[in-house]
């Protein structure tokens, strides 16, 4: 067997292993670089199936690069990303086809097409990969994504300019969630929402991820989001993931930037209303955030 025979099965052999794994996403020794600038180096992270991470970091960390990397829309310097077992880094459109169906992407603010309605924005990703599908169905489909996500029917004919900033959102996430995926990425979904609102989306992003079951890839600055509904959450510092896991044993890290985000003011008011939320929750009084 010759050295490249080898090096194919030992990639087949790695591809199994991480298909049959409860890992949807594996990072390995990821770099990404932007001339002089190194925004990662050495980056390691697992995502694990079925639960929401939350992504932070400072300016610069680079959280967008690292999900644009994993989607496909950065080429990083060196490192692989394998996603459900399928190494992405460096194949062909046609070759990553089965796999980007099996994703959807929230971008910041919604990211919608101005010249179409909701619903057709809805139906953008059905006529770019099931181009078969009739207007009929395609139509239906993309009414019942809407109405999902917790829009009203009436804001499927209307357009993105008619919308609020939280509708619109609602509206980009209807889109992603248009193919049925497997995992979800949100790049700052509650950014510029009151915190009423702001509170719905996470308590809506959370059942979506219990009732169908997804993978939720989550960038935010929203310590409410991280403190409600993030089961890890992954920090971004000196061009790696510094740490992951839970807030509280986050916590227990010395790294500094970790202890000032979490414990500043704004991480302290999180920590006071998760604590408020609980002693709600065991006297038997409703969500004070609803």
């Amino acid at each position: 067997m010759s050295e490249e025979d080898i090096q194919q099965a030992e990639e087949q052999r790695i591809e199994e292993a991480l298909a049959s794994s409860d890992i949807a996403i594996k990072v390995c020794g990821l770099k990404n670089s932007f001339g002089d600038q190194v925004v990662h180096e050495g980056l390691d992270l697992d995502v694990y199936r079925g639960e929401i991470i939350g992504v932070v970091g400072g300016s610069g960390t680079g959280k967008s690069v690292l999900m644009r990397s994993i989607i496909g829309l950065q080429t990083p310097d060196e490192g692989e990303i394998h996603v459900f077992g399928e190494n992405m880094v460096g194949r062909l459109d046609d070759e990553a086809l089965a796999i980007r169906k099996r994703w959807g992407v929230l971008f910041q603010g919604g990211a919608l097409f101005s010249t179409l309605t909701v619903a057709e924005n809805v139906e953008v990703p059905i006529r770019e990969y099931y181009p078969n599908i009739g207007g009929t169905l395609r139509d239906e489909i993309a009414a019942y994504k809407i109405r999902m996500t917790g829009l009203p029917t009436e804001a499927g004919p209307k357009y993105p300019s008619e919308l609020s900033g939280g509708m619109k959102k609602r509206a980009g996430l209807a889109r992603a969630l248009a193919l049925d995926p497997d995992l979800l990425f949100l790049d700052e979904p509650t950014a510029g929402l009151d915190p009423i609102g702001a509170a719905a989306f996470d308590e809506m992003t959370r059942k979506l991820q219990q009732t169908l079951g997804l993978t939720v890839f989550l960038i935010t600055h929203d310590l409410d989001t991280l403190y409600s509904i993030c089961d890890r959450v992954a920090v971004l510092a000196d061009k790696k993931v510094t740490a992951v896991g839970t807030i509280p044993e986050l916590l227990a890290t010395d790294h500094p930037w970790i202890q000032e985000y979490f414990n500043g003011p704004r991480g302290r008011a999180a920590t006071a209303a998760v604590e408020r939320e609980k002693n709600r929750a065991a006297d038997g009084q409703p969500d004070g955030r609803r």
